[in-house]
């Protein structure tokens, strides 16, 4: 049972927590095990990992919700508010600073290179996320048959979390299926989804697209309910909210520009805290301060609600194997969607036009993700370096002519 903590404890622990939660959601939980276990002992282990699973189980931001779920096991309601805005808090507040510095001076020549070597190191830090979550979630070769799945609803345009909700219920009954009888069904489900695969990629689609140049402006109801929507079916890792990010403001609504889209990525992995706050920037750009604080709202709240529901029935929750099996599912497909948002990105990055500046920057930052291991923000700070000399320096000359 966990231990009662003060709401001043809870505030002064999770608005620390926010301020040098560098790494992402995995970090992040790895800090809170740490002082709500080890240091604190507010939780037992056995507890905190019950948590971890049930963060899982429900939409949202994993370290987000984990941050709630522990103020709402210390202290209740209060706690879980306390401790989920003071988590977020530090995040948004930087967030929104940068948005505010890239409105004024984001067009400016001397704000571009940074910019650029930002936006090519961004790419192999998603990749670098996709990679580790993959390992995770594809527990065995067979989860990649639900991968195959997605992969050619979301190239023929279905909608991001239709698509998702397809992979979910699809692959829970075939994983409990297959658990349950022999494999003479894999080789056919196998010959099915080549052919889906192959029929997807003759089709002609606008996967790889470019950026849009005339923007729509919404309503903040429209924008709140967008990022509402977002937070309300948000499975897995923050990352992939670039995701629904791209197909959503990019694709179809026509909200944000690509090169926005990576300039905003790019912030919030700049920042600490959770990877959700990009949708300050985002509000921010769209709708100026009311647009920051209607798309910061909407897109967390989803996520309180959730953990006030869910976390006294997270010991039921555990035992569902149908939910184990839905989760499973809806894992793998949203790496399939991450994996088709990373080339739509790396093409407008890299590709459109050919950028060899670019091109240098994401192979060194891949080379810094996957060889290092570095932290995101160094990996971010060094793109933006990197960005900087390569476009100001002489070298910059040769590396364009």
């Amino acid at each position: 049972m966990a231990e009662s903590a003060s709401i001043s404890e809870i505030a002064k622990l999770f608005f620390k927590l926010g301020v040098i939660g560098f790494g992402g959601p995995a970090a992040h939980i790895a800090m809170m095990e740490d002082e709500v276990v080890n240091r604190r002992r507010w939780l037992t282990r056995e507890h905190f990992l019950d948590l971890i699973g049930a963060t899982n189980l429900i939409p949202g931001p994993n370290s987000t919700e984990m941050a709630i779920h522990v103020g709402y096991s210390t202290a209740g309601l209060p706690g879980l508010a306390v401790a989920g805005i003071c988590f977020i808090f530090p995040a948004v507040l930087v967030t929104g600073i940068f948005a505010w510095i890239y409105v004024q001076f984001g067009t400016l020549p001397a704000f571009e290179p940074l910019l650029l070597g930002i936006q090519a190191a961004v790419l192999a830090i998603i990749a670098g996320a996709l990679w580790r979550l993959g390992k995770k979630a594809v527990k065995q070769r067979y989860y990649l048959l639900i991968a195959a799945l997605v992969v050619p609803l979301l190239l023929w345009g279905i909608n991001e979390v239709i698509a998702l909700l397809i992979g979910g219920i699809l692959g829970a009954v075939w994983l409990r299926w297959r658990s349950q009888a022999s494999d003479k069904g894999d080789r056919t489900l196998t010959w099915l989804l080549t052919g889906l695969n192959l029929s997807a990629i003759l089709k002609p689609t606008a996967a790889i697209a470019t950026a849009i140049s005339t923007q729509v402006t919404p309503s903040l109801l429209q924008l709140g309910l967008f990022f509402l929507k977002v937070g309300a079916v948000l499975f897995g890792s923050g990352y992939v909210l670039i995701a629904f990010l791209e197909g959503g403001l990019v694709e179809n609504y026509g909200w944000l520009t690509q090169q926005q889209l990576l300039d905003a990525i790019a912030i919030g992995q700049f920042t600490p805290g959770p990877v959700l706050s990009t949708s300050t920037f985002i509000g921010y750009i769209i709708a100026g301060i009311p647009g920051a604080i209607v798309a910061t709202i909407a897109i967390f709240l989803p996520s309180f609600a959730f953990v006030a529901v869910v976390n006294p029935f997270i010991p039921k929750l555990r035992e569902s194997a149908w939910t184990g099996a839905f989760l499973d599912a809806v894992n793998v497909s949203a790496l399939a969607l991450m994996a088709v948002v990373t080339l739509r990105l790396a093409a407008v990055t890299l590709f459109d036009p050919f950028d060899l500046v670019a091109v240098i920057i994401a192979g060194l930052a891949f080379i810094a993700t996957f060889r290092f291991k570095l932290n995101a923000a160094w990996i971010v700070l060094g793109g933006a370096i990197l960005g900087w000399l390569l476009v100001v320096s002489p070298l910059s000359f040769v590396l364009r002519h």
